[in-house]
């Protein structure tokens, strides 16, 4: 299934402020393939994901199917197909699974419907609890409901940052399954990450960051 480069970026320097947190930083993500960024705390990769979805002030190209989106608000970007699944998950704490799911999508009713089914059946423990509010989840549930939400929208490529944070390593299997399966849809998938035992399990190509450099 790997046919391309759906994401490509091309001398990426991501700022914040006066501080440069990334510099000059080239990738590729390709369809069907998970690809690592891969490096300790404070080595940018929360900035370069930042940086691509439009949260942090930056120089270079960020090229989507072709197209650059570099200049395009998150919300453009967001909508051109790229996703962003953030540390520490940002569910609506207080709305259930199934309506944290829906509000991500846009499409008519019977397509929400197919696609919350999607969704359930990827994560059964999301599917038995549809109506529980999302602050009664476990830390590896609410990970599978940010997932999830990302999903509602069918991005062409997904940007998760630390998803194996705080949890346990039978949850950690579970989000590795998750992403494989994603990715074996045809999407591309780009994940930051410190544990390297997981981006060994799961990657098809892992890149290394440290203090804002790649490589």
């Amino acid at each position: 299934m790997n046919s391309g480069p759906v994401l490509t970026v091309e001398g990426l320097t991501v700022r914040h402020g006066a501080i440069t947190a990334v510099e000059n930083a080239s990738l590729e993500v390709r369809s069907g393939e998970i690809t690592a960024l891969l490096g300790p705390n404070g080595a940018g990769k929360s900035s370069l994901l930042r940086g691509i979805i439009g949260l942090a002030a930056t120089e270079g190209r960020i090229v989507l199917d072709g197209v650059d989106i570099a200049v395009r608000a998150p919300e453009a970007r967001a909508a051109a197909g790229l996703a962003w699944v953030p540390e520490g998950r940002r569910v609506f704490a207080g709305m259930t699974v199934a309506d944290n799911l829906l509000v991500a999508c846009s499409a008519g009713a019977r397509e929400r419907r197919r696609r919350l089914a999607d969704v359930f059946d990827l994560f059964p423990q999301l599917a038995a609890r549809p109506d529980a509010r999302a602050w009664s989840l476990s830390g590896g549930q609410q990970q599978m409901l940010a997932i999830g939400r990302a999903l509602m929208a069918r991005p062409r490529a997904h940007l998760l940052d630390e998803p194996t944070l705080g949890l346990a390593p039978a949850v950690v299997a579970d989000v590795a399954a998750a992403l494989r399966a994603i990715a074996e849809t045809g999407a591309a998938v780009l994940v930051a990450e410190q544990n390297a035992a997981f981006v060994d399990r799961v990657a098809d190509r892992t890149i290394a960051i440290r203090n804002g450099r790649i490589g």
